[in-house]
């Protein structure tokens, strides 16, 4: 089965990053491998990979093309590792899992590295530079790792992350007086600008809602099956085998966004036709939970509306 390829405009944006405006002055340690550089060659046993890796996903297919080609030439650009504190010849990967990878698939017992000391901040900074430059980094991988950034930079917990970003669009959009400190407000427009690839504004509209799909939808973007467009809408099908049923069809079908629109018509129109008082029940406590876990109460303007919403359900059942 072919999958639709993502159009110029849902694909993440790839290419340079401006280190100094991103890092600061100090960005010697970011600088990529230089390829002539003498190769020491470590144990692959030794190297482990990072858990918080931002990238998880990799395409099969050109997982295979790589360990083909490490397979008969080699691993061309030296890994970057560093020393695993306390534990004498242990290194940590922070750059080149896919060669990390398909070395482990061809076979290899050794591969070139460059050893760097690193603290943990300046690791995971490289590591998140390097995926956020790949072309084929899908959307999700790409809005957790510029929430990483933004948390490096900020100093704050992802989650934190968030809820500023959302009090900055509410006091945006609201013309608000600031709540929100004037310097992180600047260092969120420094990242972006740095990055290079949507503002701000933009990453709270259409990024964010990406981290509350469902998890099928979530997979299938993941896995660069479907242009995150396209999720979105996919995702606010409630019922769980309808929206299941519309992944799949959209995915072998290369659906249009319009086709899924209508489809999500018909499903409603149909749905209203045949309700019982079960099935608005079932409604109800799937929206109550999905009310726990969601962002929007982050969002003022979101909040306001939800609260509207409750006060005319709370009417309604006294």
């Amino acid at each position: 089965m072919t999958h639709s390829k993502a159009s110029k405009k849902d694909k993440p944006y790839g290419g340079s990053i401006d280190l100094t405006r991103l890092f600061g002055s100090n960005t010697e340690e970011l600088a990529p491998t230089e390829p002539n550089e003498p190769k020491n060659f470590l144990p692959i046993a030794q190297i482990h990979r990072k858990p918080e890796q931002v990238r998880r996903y990799f395409d099969p297919q050109k997982m295979e093309q790589l360990t083909a080609s490490v397979r008969e030439y080699g691993i061309l650009e030296n890994l970057l590792v560093r020393s695993v504190p306390g534990k004498p010849g242990e290194y940590e990967l922070v750059a080149g899992e896919r060669r990390y990878r398909a070395a482990q698939g061809a076979g290899l017992t050794e591969v070139p590295a460059t050893i760097l000391e690193l603290s943990d901040q300046q690791a995971l900074q490289i590591t998140l530079v390097e995926n956020l430059q790949r072309e084929d980094l899908n959307p999700v991988e790409e809005t957790e790792g510029i929430l990483q950034l933004l948390a490096i930079r900020l100093e704050l917990s992802v989650q934190e992350v968030v809820s500023l970003l959302y009090r900055m669009q509410n006091e945006s959009t609201r013309n608000l007086n600031h709540n929100v400190v004037v310097q992180e407000e600047e260092v969120v427009e420094e990242v972006f600008n740095a990055l290079g690839r949507m503002s701000w504004q933009s990453f709270v509209k259409h990024r964010l809602p990406l981290r509350n799909l469902p998890e099928e939808v979530l997979e299938a973007l993941q896995q660069g099956k479907i242009e995150y467009t396209k999720a979105q809408t996919i995702g606010r099908v409630k019922d769980e085998g309808q929206r299941q049923d519309l992944l799949q069809a959209a995915i072998a079908q290369d659906l249009s966004i319009r086709d899924i629109r209508d489809r999500i018509k018909q499903l409603s129109q149909s749905q209203s036709a045949t309700a019982q008082p079960s099935d608005y029940l079932k409604r109800f406590n799937a929206v109550s939970r999905q009310l726990k876990k969601t962002d929007a109460w982050e969002n003022q303007q979101k909040r306001d509306r939800l609260e509207t919403l409750l006060k005319e359900i709370e009417d309604l059942v006294k």
